[in-house]
């Protein structure tokens, strides 16, 4: 009995570190993709900028 319930406690701690590992992949992903629409947004800004001024 005592180590069908260790098995258990291993197995949920397992799965919830994969779920763990999981989000904190997707949380960098998504910080990641949010810079780079962030710098995109200011280059682009920037070289409307630069057109206007030529005009």
């Amino acid at each position: 009995m005592g180590r069908l319930l260790l098995k258990v406690v291993a197995g949920i701690a397992a799965v919830i570190a994969v779920f763990w590992i999981l989000s904190m992949l997707v949380g960098l992903l998504v910080w990641l993709v949010m810079i780079a629409l962030v710098i995109g947004v200011v280059f682009l800004g920037i070289r409307m900028l630069r057109t206007e001024a030529r005009r």
